[in-house]
């Protein structure tokens, strides 16, 4: 959270609205464009383990062509060892590359792809010891002017790694909507759904937030902040509050 605050206040920002099209392709999964994403998920509360917190900072590539969009994550992370102590390190790193299925004009977008973990991790704690594989799904739609609505479905596999590590299988779903406000202002909701078909644990978080699209010389950039509760669950470590926040920075091809 405060390294979006610092790169805003070091980019200069252009004043004026942007429009209701700037705003939803800002804010679309599928734009065909090149961007770079500063993510961050702080959970405050987890379930069955008392006055610990977690938090995920990832930096994202997305790297787009006029038929696909590829995009890689590599998450710096801090968990509860259990201890009382926090381990802080890498993450797993992760590539999703969509093939597109409509046109980037279409009112309606359709994308598949593979998808690819690395176990990159450099504690035990902050990732799973194994390469995984899978796919993933996703689907946007311009409801009127105002309203963009999307989901994404993602499963993954081990197939290699860690021998003593366990199985890992994971299915994601994550319905979003963005409802704009005007003024390049606009609300949101992006929970990630995820279910451990391994363990039968699972989290249903549902979020409010709110962000607002502005422009910095040929960049677009997008800062938004959504509260996420969970709703349902199964599992011990699973989030029960957490903060969802990010700058996103679009560079719209020449």
């Amino acid at each position: 959270v405060y390294l979006t605050a610092l790169l805003v206040v070091a980019v200069p920002v252009t004043a004026g609205a942007q429009s209701a099209a700037e705003v939803a392709k800002a804010n679309n999964p599928l734009a065909p464009v090149t961007a770079v994403n500063l993510l961050n998920y702080y959970v405050s509360t987890l379930y069955g383990v008392p006055n610990q917190s977690a938090n995920a900072m990832m930096l994202r590539g997305v790297f787009a062509t006029s038929s696909m969009i590829l995009r890689a994550t590599l998450p710096l992370s801090t968990a509860p060892s259990g201890s009382g102590d926090a381990v802080s390190g890498l993450g797993d790193f992760n590539v999703f590359d969509a093939f597109l299925l409509t046109s980037s004009e279409s009112k309606t977008q359709f994308g598949v792809g593979p998808l690819l973990v690395v176990p990159t991790a450099t504690d035990d704690l902050l990732g799973t010891g194994k390469w995984q594989a899978g796919g993933a799904v996703v689907a946007v739609s311009n409801v009127t002017p105002a309203v963009l609505v999307f989901g994404l479905v993602t499963y993954q596999h081990s197939f290699a790694g860690d021998s003593d590590r366990p199985t890992t299988s994971l299915m994601t779903a994550q319905p979003g909507a963005i409802f704009q406000v005007g003024g390049g202002y606009y609300l949101r909701t992006s929970g990630i759904w995820q279910w451990n078909t391994e363990t039968g644990d699972y989290s249903i978080p549902i979020g409010l937030g709110a962000g607002k699209v502005m422009r910095a010389g040929n960049a677009v950039l997008n800062l938004f902040l959504e509260p996420q509760f969970t709703v349902l669950h199964d599992g011990v470590g699973q989030p029960a509050f957490q903060v969802f926040a990010g700058l996103m920075a679009q560079f719209p091809k020449q």
